[in-house]
């Protein structure tokens, strides 16, 4: 019975297509019922999302994004690199935890829950601080979504500095696409490109990520699923596959990573929630306070 409850908790949320969501309910099955500390999925969960970060890669071309970011390209990389270590010495000012901060630190620096799921296997972080974090970006999105078009309706922001400012101040690709509709095809165009930009930082960003963290633990390796990932957007820019391949892989890659975040869902408890401190909810609304007027002056500046 409970795999049946399980199979079904997990379809709802491989059909909500929200990975907020699909989080939530691996959480609320465990509210329902207790999950044995052997039960599958608290078995699968990291390695179903490292797959689903490989098959990231294989959506990911270098070459194409350069190309059309141009004069973007050293602005956005200068952004990401002072935005994820001010995180960095924020999180320390702040007292968070060392890996809870560095999660939130990628997450506002590169591309919101995406760089989380990707960074968070290879520092090792518990599954609470993983929870913590997306839950943390989840709710900072859905707030960028309504005010930015708001905001840049009142600052008389054109299509193409309001798709810049959003590639640049929030956090996932879909809620930047999002925010951006509002204000028209041209935005979306903009804003969509520019944050491949960020996103494609997630690759030096997981290197740097397992070099720098393998000392927390005695014999850690380099994880394997990395040396798949860089594999995987060579691969893509080498073979330049059609849309057709790119859209599958990316719908395959969001089903893994929903599933994913199901599973790490089931590894949290009641206990575990009980950790879960205000002081992350700081670093995260300090920082992206200051992203959002840094960015826009980026913006008005260029």
């Amino acid at each position: 019975m409970l795999y049946i409850i399980t199979i079904l908790f997990l379809g709802a949320a491989l059909v909500s297509g929200h990975a907020a969501l699909a989080l939530i309910l691996g959480v609320a099955l465990t509210f329902i019922k207790k999950l044995p500390a052997d039960f599958f999925s608290k078995k699968i969960g990291s390695k179903v999302l490292q797959t689903g970060i490989v098959l990231l890669g294989g959506s990911i071309s270098l070459p194409t994004v350069i190309e059309l970011n141009g004069s973007y390209l050293p602005w956005i990389s200068l952004f990401v690199v002072t935005t994820f270590s001010a995180g960095i010495i924020l999180g320390k000012l702040l007292g968070v935890d060392k890996k809870q901060a560095y999660l939130l630190a990628s997450g506002t620096a590169i591309c919101g829950g995406t760089a989380i799921v990707a960074v968070a296997p290879a520092i090792k972080a518990k599954p609470e601080d993983l929870t913590t974090s997306l839950s943390i970006v989840f709710l900072l999105n859905a707030i960028a979504v309504i005010t930015f078009p708001i905001v840049g309706l009142w600052l008389g922001l054109t299509q193409e500095e309001f798709g810049t400012w959003a590639a640049l101040a929030i956090h996932d690709t879909a809620s930047v696409v999002g925010a951006a509709s509002v204000m028209g095809f041209d935005s979306v165009e903009v804003a969509a490109t520019l944050k491949l930009a960020r996103t494609l930082w997630i690759v030096p960003l997981v290197i740097f990520s397992a070099w720098y963290f393998s000392s927390d633990k005695k014999g850690s390796g380099f994880p394997l699923f990395i040396v798949f990932f860089i594999i995987a957007v060579i691969f893509n820019t080498l073979m330049q596959p059609n849309e057709d391949v790119v859209l599958a892989l990316k719908v395959i890659n969001k089903n893994f990573l929903l599933t994913g975040l199901f599973c790490i869902g089931t590894q949290i408890d009641r206990d575990a929630l009980r950790l879960i401190s205000l002081k992350p909810l700081m670093l995260a609304l300090a920082l992206w306070c200051a992203v959002i007027p840094t960015s826009l002056w980026i913006v008005t500046s260029i």
